[in-house]
């Protein structure tokens, strides 16, 4: 029998999870897109990916040198039918991770193909998760076999991979804390989580409980928060004990954080690099049917010695440590990952300790080695935009309007939050973040109102009703509101109070010339041949 000390130096149990949970978020990412990308950026999508690849080029003065500035699988074919086409391979691919069959060619071809989308995803895919899945999935093409896709190959994975797992989570996790000191007041003095669960992108049902949490308890969070942040990351490369006490906190964290609201999958992510502070050692305790006697992992004796469900289980982890270690090209390719990370780290470290800290930037195309942070500025007050139709041909005091409503993000203060994290409904978000500028910022949301006024179906694909079903409306406007949450209230059932601040867009119409003119000089409509 392996012993714990032997273990305790084993990632065999690691390698296994690291990979089937890191297929699982693929498998969200991709299912995003496939649900979401030709509608916002199809042909005929809010930011057609057309126009947005023929820009950079003209910006490279070439295609190839386009390519070189921004490598896409879309400089091949960006049509809707690739688009769908290349989401649902991944998606398929990652579903062949999570189920436990993954090696290099297959992970190369999953990171392949989400940094196509991440290249072209514009306004949709500007979020630091995305390249923080990148470079997490970059790792995992070295940390599994080239062509066995076996869930336990016949080599170990190698230890350099893991150290470069961790030294990943140290940058996530102190490049969070380090933006938060330097940025907001409110998480030096200790009361930014007093807002945080009201201002959050996309509260959830756990949100308004939070929010009218005491004082004390919002301040400890906020203290607790800087000790996993700030604290806690270092011991991840200190000893097994430590290490291990390291990734259980910071894995914890990051299932309060799933808890608390929808975040996307960026918890569920950033729970992979801190699974390589776990060795077999302690991932063997876990596995159903096996206890440890002496620090040796064997067969449990319940069920009257009944072990036949764990057998494989058992003898793989007895066999592991007879498992002969990597050839010399594969050791050769993991020494010179770790040169490249070690230099391409350089700027990300100069980052983490400059104070102009930049928060989510990458420094090289690729996005193999980043710079990342969260919530460096905390809103005090939630500000919702409400997109609004009418039929009436005539505006008068007495127009009947109709909301609009969405997935995710609040509207009907008689709707109640939803979870929906790990997936991530991309219009809801963008719209929070215009909710915080104006138009003139995000003049995509003009267009939007102009595919509103078409009733175009893709559009409405990314919403939650569609309150002209029949006909399209025949004006559009979009009021602007202050949300906070309402007392609870078994009478009235309302979970949302809202003031209104005036209008964040007046009423449009198709018909109206200014607009056509706006959306022809963004090219998402043709110019007029009258003209």
């Amino acid at each position: 029998m392996i012993s714990l000390d032997a273990a305790s130096r084993q990632y065999w149990l690691t390698r296994f999870l690291i990979l089937r949970w890191l297929g699982f978020i693929y498998a969200v990412a991709f299912l995003c897109a496939a649900r979401q990308i030709v509608p916002l950026i199809g042909e005929h999508g809010l930011l057609p990916v057309g126009t947005y690849l023929e820009a950079v080029e003209h910006h490279a003065r070439s295609r190839s040198g386009a390519f070189a500035m921004m490598p896409s699988l879309f400089w091949f074919g960006h049509s809707d039918a690739a688009l769908l086409t290349w989401a649902w391979i991944g998606f398929a691919l990652a579903v062949v991770v999570m189920c436990g069959f993954a090696n290099s060619l297959i992970m190369t071809a999953l990171w392949a193909i989400y940094m196509s989308f991440i290249h072209v995803g514009q306004e949709w895919y500007g979020y630091g998760w995305e390249t923080q899945l990148l470079e997490t999935g970059f790792l995992a093409i070295f940390l599994c076999p080239l062509l066995d896709p076996r869930p336990f190959p016949r080599h170990p994975p190698a230890v350099l991979v893991i150290w470069m797992y961790r030294w990943l989570g140290f940058r996530i996790m102190l490049g969070a804390g380090l933006i938060k000191i330097r940025g907001d007041e409110c998480w030096r003095d200790l009361t930014c989580l007093s807002f945080h669960y009201l201002t959050q992108p996309i509260p959830n049902p756990l949100s308004r409980a939070l929010h009218e949490m005491p004082l004390w308890f919002h301040k400890f969070g906020v203290l607790w928060n800087h000790f996993v942040e700030l604290i806690v990351p270092w011991f991840a490369f200190g000893p097994r004990t430590a290490r291990h006490l390291a990734g259980a906190l910071m894995v914890s964290f990051q299932f309060i954080l799933i808890a608390s609201g929808n975040l996307s999958f960026l918890n569920w992510l950033t729970v992979v690099p801190f699974l390589a502070c776990f060795d077999d050692s302690l991932l063997a305790r876990f596995i159903p049917g096996v206890v440890g006697r002496g620090g040796c992992p064997q067969p449990s004796a319940r069920r009257g010695g009944d072990t036949a469900p764990y057998l494989r289980w058992f003898r793989w982890i007895d066999a592991r440590d007879s498992a002969p270690p990597p050839g010399t090209a594969a050791t050769a390719t993991v020494f010179c990952l770790a040169l490249l990370v070690a230099f391409l780290s350089l700027d990300p470290v100069a980052n983490l300790f400059s104070t102009r800290q930049a928060m989510n930037r990458s420094f090289d195309p690729l996005h193999l080695v980043n710079t990342y942070g969260a919530f460096g500025s905390v809103g005090r007050e939630r500000r919702e935009i409400v997109f609004e139709g009418t039929r009436d041909t005539v505006l008068t005091d007495r127009t009947e309007w109709r909301e609009y409503d969405f997935p995710a993000k609040p509207g009907d203060p008689r709707r109640a939050p939803r979870i929906v994290a790990p997936y991530q409904p991309r219009l809801d978000w963008s719209i929070w973040f215009a909710a915080m500028a104006t138009p003139e910022h995000y003049p995509w949301t003009v267009h939007f109102v102009w595919k509103l006024l078409h009733n175009d179906p893709g559009t409405l694909s990314l919403l939650a009703t569609n309150p002209f079903p029949d006909d399209p409306p025949r004006y559009i406007r979009a009021r602007y509101y202050r949300y906070e949450f309402a007392p609870p209230d078994e009478r009235r059932r309302t979970y949302w109070k809202r003031t209104e601040l005036g209008l964040w867009l007046p009423p449009l119409s198709a018909e109206d010339p200014a607009l056509r003119q706006f959306l022809v000089a963004h090219r998402w409509l043709p110019p007029d041949p009258a003209r």
